[in-house]
């Protein structure tokens, strides 16, 4: 049963209640298939007192340019999922864009073929490794290489996509290691089998998977409304998801075509509490750096990168009581 929320006197829920009826469908995207989004899936299915449509897409809905190819459809955003990762990149070009919610985390690790003569992180140097570079999971592994005083010139980094084809290339033995984001870490762990050796990255770094939108849209009263009533919705379902995460993981498989099997192995590769980890600057601020360097420019300083969190409408959706 969807719930209803309530908040203050009863005549304003109404208004809300019935101005929403009216509305068109409020537009989510993000990419459905990660496992990071099931939260926003499951608040879009029963906790959202208004009709939300959830699409394949990316921070690229929310500010008009095309969608990354394989991975988003066209159509303009009212709210988009991505990385902490991409929200850097989108907003030097797009500094209206803004942080109104941590929805989840991904635990990244890497993980190698032992017999590849591979026992630490500084064994892969000269490896060939299937990675994204330009995301989340490749910043992660340039900060393990960091650590061990590599980087990524000192590996054989091969993109490959689709991703399950990165797998694939494992056990082929294209490549001797893999880093990448759920479900395909797992599944490559699994191909491994006894020859597996894995380097997790507590304390180093883990992914930030943010819900997005634009500082126009929270000026708009009748869209901020909506955006308060939908993080209360994820709040809610991330509640319900952490005590049963049946109904979630049914709507992870379905929208991102996975096997349950690979869902359920992989789940505890992933953190669900909604809200703003107190490092987020600090990870925005180390990884700004890192972009920066990449595109030849300057890097923004702390103060720029505040401007693009906006607790707001986190407080507001507070405040709002449910009602189930």
């Amino acid at each position: 049963m969807r719930s209803l929320l309530v908040i203050g006197a009863a005549g304003l829920l109404a208004g809300w209640t019935c101005a929403s009826r009216a509305e068109e469908p409020l537009a989510v995207y993000g990419n459905k298939q990660t496992f990071e989004i099931a939260p926003v899936l499951l608040a879009a299915d029963a906790y959202f007192d208004g009709e939300a449509a959830v699409r394949m897409g990316s921070l690229a809905n929310l500010v008009g340019e095309p969608p990354v190819p394989g991975f988003g459809e066209e159509g303009e955003a009212d709210l988009a999922t991505n990385a902490e990762t991409q929200l850097l990149r989108y907003s030097v070009r797009h500094p209206n864009l803004r942080i109104v919610l941590g929805v989840s985390e991904g635990l990244y690790r890497v993980v190698a073929r032992r017999s590849a003569s591979i026992t630490r992180v500084a064994d892969l140097k000269g490896k060939a490794v299937a990675v994204i570079p330009q995301t989340s999971s490749g910043y992660f592994l340039q900060l393990m290489l960091g650590r061990e005083g590599l980087s990524m010139a000192d590996i054989e980094a091969k993109p490959i996509v689709p991703l399950s084809g990165m797998t694939e290339a494992l056990a082929k033995g294209e490549v001797d290691a893999v880093v990448i984001w759920e479900p395909e870490s797992e599944n490559a762990a699994q191909i491994l089998g006894d020859d597996l050796v894995k380097f997790g990255g507590e304390g180093v770094y883990r992914e930030l998977f943010n819900l997005n939108t634009t500082a126009e849209k929270l000026a708009e009263p009748s869209v901020r409304r909506r955006i308060i009533r939908f993080i209360r919705a994820i709040i809610d379902a991330s509640a319900a998801l952490n005590s049963d995460p049946a109904r979630a993981k049914a709507l992870v498989t379905e929208a991102g075509g996975f096997d349950p099997q690979d869902v359920d192995d992989s789940w505890k590769h992933h953190r669900f509490a909604p809200g703003f980890p107190p490092d987020l600057l600090d990870v925005l601020e180390a990884e700004e750096k890192w972009l920066a360097a990449q595109a030849e420019r300057p890097a923004r300083s702390r103060v720029d990168l505040a401007r693009l969190i906006d607790t707001s409408v986190y407080e507001e959706a507070l405040a709002l009581e449910i009602v189930e």
